[in-house]
Order: structure tokens, then C-alpha cells, then sequence
């Protein structure tokens, strides 16, 4: 995509406003580092984020650093553990993380005048931060706010190390000794987990999976992840199930740094049984489209987290106009306003009566989605990442500079 094409949905001036402040940044190479090139939020984003960045003048590179089996369930416990979950991390896994990246980390080419690392896998890479001259910032994805003390505190030691720290939403922020800055992440509408799609292509989509389009669909997608709490969902769905007919549909697949996405999915399925209303798909990574269609072709979405970092298939159900019923957690009240672009539950009990409600009342479920897409159109698009990249490595970089807009 060029980024005109972005001029008809949020206006020619937003365009023009990245580029001038683009042109702040000519010669500095932004470096992104994370842990998987596929698979995930963060993945997603930089795979639209980067080439846009390279349209706009902006020498903006990605590194994924690598791991083993053993690196990537420590993380993992890690990952649940900050996110609050207990979880028991001993010496033995905390040493192991930090001996099993030395070899590589040293060997990764380091190529940015600005760092940007996300998430706890690679945080130590600040080790090297002495090396020569560079604007190290530390990118945060998940939530944070009430984290296990024991491994926020062993995060926290290299975190403190940056120049400054980005969270997701103003919850999530810590106490610590370096700047922080607020960056929402955001979806691109024109991709294709994104652009409206022909009613034929829905069809077509739902048909290959079995799913009847004459009946509601009630729709979840997400890694099969505990956090993501995909049993829950059949649960509430089970209560709906017995007095309003509808179907189900859990669709996701895993992450090349998640080992726990196989396990989570038997038990789903085991849960299920033989259901003949629930539709357990798992979608390859890179079938952007087939997501598209099941959300597209979806009477409700649902999305009942436990943890959440900020939560982006709320964002593109809410960008496709559908009613959607979410947990209260993480980056998903910045999202969903509630009974105004969405409605916000707690618990099994919670999310059942919310879908009964949207079921029995679907002129309230257009109204509450078409106020969903408008609350995506001015704060979640891509062209709002944009500026808050562009602004951040202004101010990491440039610091006591005045930047005029």
C-alpha cells in the first residue's frame, strides 16, 4: 500500500503531517528487535508499520533474536507471570535465560542509532548498550500493571537501563527512574485481515468451514492461549446456547515463542467434545484473509481475555463494525467504551448475559458497531502508530529539541 491510499480514511493532512515530521529523522536508522518474525500482535505490527516507514523516508530495520525450546518456556512463564499469573520461575530458569542469549546476542549485529526492543525476551540485549553511541527504548506489550514482584523485578533491572520505556495504556505504566510514553498499537485498514471484503468471499469462507451463514455466529479469535481463556468462552457459550440458537466459532492458531499454544488447544477441543455448533478452526499464520471473513461474516465477536496487552482483534471487529463483548482487562477499555462501542463483561456469567443481550436486540448491535468503527477510525489506525513512532524517536534522539509540528 502507498500511503495516499490512506488519504480517503483519515484525510490528506494526516498524510502530510507523517512526512514532515519524517523528514526530522533523515539518516538515523531505527532498529526493531523482538522474538518472532511471525505470529502474535507485535509480529503483526511490524510487518505493516515497517514497509510504511520505509515509504516515508524512515531507514526502519527489524532483527528477531533466536532461542531454544527451554529459552522460549522460561519467557513464556515469564510472559504469564507480568501479566500477574503465578508462576513458579526458579534460579535455575532466570540464569538459563540470560546464559542461552549471551552467545547470540553478542553475535547480532547491531545496526540502529535508535533501539527499539520489545518485550521482556530480548530486554537484556541492554548489556551491550555501551558498545558505541545509541538511543536504546524498551517497547512493552503486555500488561503490566500488576505483575509477579519476583520476575518484575528481575525485568525491571534491565529496564531501567534504557533511555526510556513505551507502554500500551497509562495502566500499565511503572515506577521507574526513565521517561515513559503512552503508544496505543493499532491496526492497518487496508490490509487484508482489514479491507471489507465481497459478501461472495465471506460466503465462500464460511462454507469451507461448515459454518451456516442463515444463523448468528458468535465468533472468537485468538491464540489458543490460557490468557485468551478459550474454555470460558464455551462455557458462556453453553448458557446462551440454551435458549437462543447461534454457533460458535474459535479460530487462531500459535507463536513460534509460544510452546504452550498445542496443549491449550486439546483441552479446547477436549471441552468441545463433539459439539456440532462449535467450530474449533485453527488458521495458519498469513491467512489474513480467512480472518477477515469470519470476523466479517460474524453476528458477535468475543474476546474474554484474563490478561490482555491492548487486545487487537477487538480492535478489528470494532474496525468491521461488529457488536463486540470483552473482558474489562488490560488495553481493551480503551477500546470499548461501554454500551457505547461495545459492551464490557466479567466472568462466564457476565459474557453470557452480554451475548443473550446483543442476540435479543440486533439494531442495538449495529448501533454499538458502528460506533465501534468510528472510536478505531480516530485513535487505532495505523496512521496514528505512525506519527507516535515518528514522535517518540524525535524526542529519544533529539533531546532539548523543540519539535515544531
Amino acid at each position: 500500500m502507498k500511503m495516499n491510499d490512506y488519504a480517503p480514511i483519515v484525510g490528506q493532512s494526516r498524510i502530510e503531517e507523517l512526512r514532515h515530521l519524517a523528514t526530522r529523522l533523515s539518516g538515523t536508522v531505527v532498529q526493531n528487535i523482538n522474538s518472532t518474525a511471525t505470529g502474535g500482535g507485535v509480529a503483526e505490527i511490524l510487518q505493516r508499520l515497517i514497509p510504511l516507514l520505509h515509504q516515508l523516508g524512515v531507514d526502519a530495520r527489524w532483527s528477531v533474536i533466536q532461542g531454544d525450546d527451554e529459552f522460549y518456556a522460561i519467557t513464556k512463564k515469564f510472559h504469564n507471570a507480568l501479566h500477574g499469573n503465578e508462576e513458579d520461575v526458579s534460579e535455575e530458569e532466570f540464569g538459563y535465560f540470560l546464559s542461552s542469549q549471551e552467545q547470540r546476542f553478542a553475535e547480532m549485529e547491531l545496526l540502529g542509532d535508535i533501539i527499539l526492543v520489545h518485550d521482556p525476551q530480548p530486554v537484556a540485549l541492554i548489556r551491550r548498550k555501551e558498545e558505541k553511541p545509541r538511543r536504546w527504548l524498551w517497547r512493552c506489550h503486555i500488561d503490566v500493571s500488576n505483575p509477579d514482584s519476583r520476575v518484575w523485578s528481575f525485568i525491571r533491572d534491565f529496564v531501567i537501563q534504557y533511555e526510556a520505556a513505551v507502554f500500551s495504556a497509562p495502566s500499565f505504566a511503572r515506577q521507574l527512574p526513565i521517561p515513559q510514553y503512552l503508544m496505543a498499537p493499532s491496526i492497518d485498514p487496508l490490509s487484508e485481515k482489514n479491507r471489507e471484503l465481497p459478501a461472495a468471499d465471506v460466503e465462500m469462507v464460511l462454507s469451507k468451514y461448515g459454518i451456516d451463514p442463515e444463523r448468528p455466529i458468535i465468533t472468537q479469535i485468538s491464540r489458543f492461549d490460557r490468557l485468551k481463556d478459550p474454555v470460558g468462552v464455551i462455557q458462556a457459550f453453553e448458557m446462551v446456547r440454551k435458549s437462543m440458537d447461534c454457533q460458535l466459532v474459535l479460530a487462531g492458531g500459535g507463536a513460534s515463542d509460544d510452546p504452550e499454544a498445542e496443549d491449550v488447544l486439546g483441552e479446547v477441543r477436549q471441552r468441545a467434545a463433539d459439539h456440532r455448533d462449535i467450530h474449533i478452526l485453527t488458521i495458519p499464520t498469513g491467512s489474513d484473509l480467512e480472518i477477515n471473513a469470519l470476523q466479517q461474516g460474524s453476528t458477535i465477536v468475543i474476546q474474554k481475555s484474563l490478561r490482555e496487552g491492548f487486545g487487537l482483534t477487538v480492535t478489528e471487529a470494532l474496525w468491521k463494525a461488529k457488536p463486540v463483548v470483552a473482558t474489562a482487562v488490560g488495553g481493551i477499555p480503551l477500546q470499548i467504551r461501554n454500551r457505547f462501542t461495545g459492551l464490557l463483561v466479567h466472568g462466564v456469567d457476565g459474557a453470557a448475559f452480554a451475548l443473550k443481550q446483543l442476540l435479543a436486540n440486533p439494531d442495538y448491535g449495529r448501533w454499538l458497531g458502528q460506533n465501534g468503527r468510528e472510536h478505531v477510525r480516530h485513535n487505532f489506525l495505523i496512521t496514528r502508530h505512525l506519527k507516535d513512532y515518528l514522535l517518540v524517536f524525535l524526542a529519544i534522539g533529539r533531546t532539548g529539541d523543540i519539535i515544531h509540528l
